[in-house]
């Protein structure tokens, strides 16, 4: 903007400055009235794409056999095994109050499992346990007996060591399916409370897709608690900072406008959000604190200098309206780029603060003037001590910048090293902490019984009604078996098990025949005969597809990492390709569509990393006109990123779903400094100050201010440490730590740089 255009912009706003607080009241109620558009949802499908391949093989799978959708309920004796009165009577009555639960179709439990034996050459399939309190010790036996030795129970509805039983209930559920989850939560937690009460003795724990969705939704929930205590910790700084309540007051109406119009405006498109994108007001609002933090600075600055007030905001937006608009450039194309990321509530993140950042900009070079120009705005007095702090560091930078620059080589060197210790890795248990009732259960089922972790295999026959050919059988036998010996797994459903357990039972019950039936009319009978034995609520339905061409395997696995299940599938498909190339076909389940989206996702991200930062480089290039200062200026943007996640290496190495964007959302932030600093000390260049003199004032002027938006921003995101829901936690430390690293590399190498390279009239 020309600077006579500008000024005459400039005192248009402060002139008619009731009209522009009018006209920006207006602005905001509008969008704010999109405000009931806004959907939520805590479906963890809303983290794929509707076009991600994994999620439609994933949704294959689903449509072939009977939907996945389940809650798990573990029953522990305080002491000793599940098979005794008390206990496997608990289980049944547990079973019974869990088939009452909402939209459930199916309960399996250990004592409603169908057990299927020969009686007078009859097959005969009844509960495992009927009217556990009348048991005898010797029926007990039998039972424990049966149990621990049939493998479709061990590992899945009883431990190995008998000390917990389980019950898993089936669902389906319509869209949408959040009330239904929350109805069934919410059922289910009324159950075990008064199973406690029944039985103190005995312990109870839940888990499941269900559940999972349910925490998932809480997660967002508990995101939207921590916006009123990030208003208040950043408003509570800026206000200290200033030492101006009237100008903490007008900082904090403008980000309270941002917000509303930003969210507004997605509401007005129907944009759903999800625990990811609902942490965008508290990133909205530190972003916007710390951009207006520089215009009202400069503004007080030129008052305890003498001017006037208006002369004063005048002096500020003719400093600060190239730089903010620069700062609110770089910061939008940094948001920008989680576009690139493989997970829509991404996009959703990015493009809402890349709009909150331009709504910043346009608040604060209108309503913000304005609101500062109608209060009785003072300038605080001057602070010799904190003024005289920059100073002395702009003084120690110039005479100290040689061993500040190799200090910093070894300093970055040594940080960066912890680079090669990160790998793209996520555990879907750890995205919420011991807060969470999900996260302790489910630790304690999958220490102790099962996993929540499932690879499900679609295996073709290859033709209709070709389940029961022996060869395909054995086929599936042996690839169930291979499964077993991996030391990831836990339990494997097949259903060759099924077939093997119901010629035994035809033989007699004779261990012998505890095989793959040798005839396919002998197997295709077998079939037939236990299908229709079984009674309702018990069919196969979710183990064969209609026509009988294919059988779903399940592979439980231990608490494991997605980058375990690509590498365990990756087998896998190697044993398939060498020993069953006619049965090869991806695994799919939830696990394997988080575990790919966790490795393409960082992929994605280091693409859109680098395209953001291209595109910043290129802009600082051009607004500087100066290549050297330009290259300069990429430095303390790069270190800050190299050295947080080298530091990362070394306590984590895990780059899961919040990692993977901490970079493409802290580099439009950290720039901003970059640029206030630059563009002060070309400034002074230009005014004909030497180098160090440059240096000193640049350190003088935006020094304070610089400080003040690092402690802004800083504790606006390491408000996300306080959140249960670790992908939040994990941005919220990584960016604070980057944005730190990021001031100290503006205030010790940028001018060390600087005055290294700018050498004329040094």
């Amino acid at each position: 903007m020309m600077p006579a255009l500008l000024d005459r912009y400039i005192t248009c706003v402060l002139r008619f400055r009731w009209l522009v607080l009018a006209l920006a009241s207006l602005v905001m109620l509008a969008a704010a009235a999109g405000l009931p558009g806004l959907t939520v949802s805590g479906s963890y499908r809303v983290l794929f794409g509707a076009d991600n391949p994994h999620l439609l093989a994933f949704d294959a799978v689903q449509d072939t056999y009977s939907a996945s959708r389940s809650a798990l309920i573990a029953v522990a004796p305080r002491e000793g095994s599940v098979f005794t009165r008390e206990t496997l009577g608990a289980v049944e009555e547990l079973t019974e109050g869990a088939w009452l639960t909402p939209h459930s179709v199916r309960v399996t439990s250990l004592t409603n499992y169908f057990h299927s034996e020969a009686i007078e050459d009859e097959l005969t399939i009844e509960p495992l346990v009927e009217d556990a309190m009348s048991l005898s010790d010797a029926e007990l036996d039998r039972v424990q007996a049966i149990a621990l030795n049939e493998p479709e129970l061990v590992g899945q509805l009883v431990a190995a060591d008998g000390r917990v039983g389980a019950l898993i209930i089936d669902f389906i559920l319509s869209e949408p399916e959040e009330p239904a989850w929350e109805e069934i939560s919410n059922y289910l937690t009324g159950l075990l409370d008064e199973a406690r009460a029944a039985h103190p003795d005995l312990s109870y724990f839940l888990t499941g897709n269900v559940i999972l969705n349910q925490t998932f939704e809480d997660a967002g929930k508990d995101a939207e608690d921590l916006i009123p205590v990030v208003f208040f910790v950043v408003m509570t700084i800026a206000a200290l900072l200033l030492r101006s309540v009237y100008a903490a007051v007008a900082v904090g109406i403008a980000v309270v406008f941002v917000v509303l119009t930003a969210v507004g405006v997605a509401g007005w498109f129907g944009t759903m959000l999800t625990p990811i994108s609902a942490s965008v007001p508290i990133i909205v609002m530190a972003v916007g604190v710390a951009h207006s933090i520089h215009i009202v600075t400069t503004a007080q600055a030129g008052m305890r200098e003498g001017l006037e007030r208006n002369a004063a905001l005048t002096a500020s937006l003719r400093e600060n309206m190239y730089p903010v608009f620069l700062t609110s450039a770089t910061t939008a194309i940094g948001f920008l780029s989680l576009n690139t990321s493989n997970s829509p509530p991404f996009h959703v993140l990015g493009n809402l603060v890349a709009l909150g950042v331009l709504f910043t900009f346009v608040y604060g070079v209108t309503l913000l003037p304005a609101l500062l120009s109608v209060m009785p705005l003072k300038a605080p007095r001057h602070r010799s001590g904190r003024q005289g702090l920059f100073e002395r560091l702009g003084d120690f930078v110039i005479v100290r910048r040689q061993p500040i620059l190799w200090l910093g080589i070894v300093v970055v060197a040594i940080f960066a090293a912890g680079l090669p210790r990160n790998e793209a890795s996520d555990n879907w248990l750890h995205h919420f902490d011991d807060r969470y009732a999900f996260r302790t259960d489910t630790e304690f089922i999958v220490e102790n019984l099962t996993g929540l972790d499932r690879l499900d295999y679609s295996l073709s026959s290859g033709s209709e009604g070709g389940i029961t050919e022996p060869e395909y059988l054995r086929k599936l036998e042996a690839f169930a078996t291979w499964y077993r010996a991996q030391p990831e797994v836990l339990h494997v459903q097949a259903f060759s098990d099924i077939m093997k357990r119901v010629n035994k039972s035809m033989h007699g019950d004779d261990p012998a025949f505890y095989r793959i039936p040798e005839e396919p009319e002998l197997a295709a009978q077998l079939l037939l005969l236990y299908e229709f034995s079984l009674p309702f609520g018990a069919d196969l339905n979710d183990r064969i597809d209609i026509g009988k061409s294919s059988t779903r395997m399940t592979v439980t696995l231990d608490n494991t990492s997605t980058k375990e299940h690509l590498e365990i599938d990756a087998r896998a498909q190697a044993w398939l390709q060498d020993n069953a190339p006619d049965l090869a076909g991806p695994a799919s389940g939830f696990t394997m569509i988080s575990a790919h989206l966790s490795d393409r996702n960082v992929e994605s991200m280091l693409r859109g990393t680098i395209l953001a930062t291209g595109l910043i480089s290129l802009i600082l290039l051009l607004v500087f006109r100066n290549v050297r200062v330009g290259l300069i200026c990429l430095v303390p943007n790069f270190v800050p990123a190299a050295m947080a996640f080298g530091l990362w290496g070394y306590l984590s190495g895990v780059i899961g779903l919040g990692a993977s964007v901490v970079v493409a959302v802290a580099i439009g932030i950290i720039v901003d400094d970059t640029i206030h600093f630059v563009s002060k000390y070309l400034s002074g260049r230009r005014q004909g100050l030497s180098p160090p003199e440059a240096v000193r004032e640049t350190f003088r002027t935006v020094g304070p201010a610089l400080w003040a938006t690092t402690a802004i921003l800083v504790a606006g995101f390491l408000v996300f440490a306080a959140s249960g829901y670790e992908p939040s936690w994990t941005l919220g430390v990584l960016v604070s730590i980057t944005i730190t690293i990021a001031l100290i590399a503006d205030v010790l190498l940028l001018p060390a740089l600087l005055l290294a390279v700018d050498r004329k009239d040094s």
